[in-house]
């Protein structure tokens, strides 16, 4: 895998890994942060266990099965775009540049493994035996 991919996985995952704490431990920013855009106290562990899921999930597909990797950055791009929306809809702009970090990094990440050859698109079509379309080259 290339250096710049684990570069940018590695700080997903430490970006995530503290955010997780913070989350779990309540800490008052992130607490003050959750409430400011309408997201009650009491889902803070439920989120944490997500980010740490997805952050797991990066590091299990840079040692295993990529598409692990994968699926794991997908869910944190997906998750990091519901806090962006989440920003807007009450328009909280002044702290919005920590979610666009971290969709940055998880989107980044995503970008990064499927350009990989052995986690590309052609790589997960051979894990999964699908028929691949001839479109898909590999690399």
């Amino acid at each position: 895998m290339p250096t710049v991919t684990l570069i940018v996985i590695s700080i997903t995952v430490v970006m995530n890994i503290v955010i997780v704490v913070g989350d779990i431990l309540q800490v008052k920013f992130v607490v003050a942060n959750s409430r400011e855009v309408g997201v009650p106290d009491r889902w803070l562990p439920t989120l944490a266990v997500l980010k740490g899921v997805g952050a797991a999930g990066l590091v299990v597909g840079v040692a295993g099965p990529p598409v692990i990797g994968i699926l794991a950055a997908f869910g944190l791009s997906l998750f990091y775009l519901g806090a962006l929306f989440a920003h807007v809809r009450v328009r909280v702009f002044h702290s919005i540049a920590f979610p666009a970090l971290f969709f940055a990094f998880a989107l980044g990440s995503l970008a990064l493994l499927l350009a990989t050859p052995e986690a590309g698109a052609a790589s997960i079509c051979e894990q999964f035996s699908i028929r691949c379309a001839k479109t898909i080259q590999r690399g």
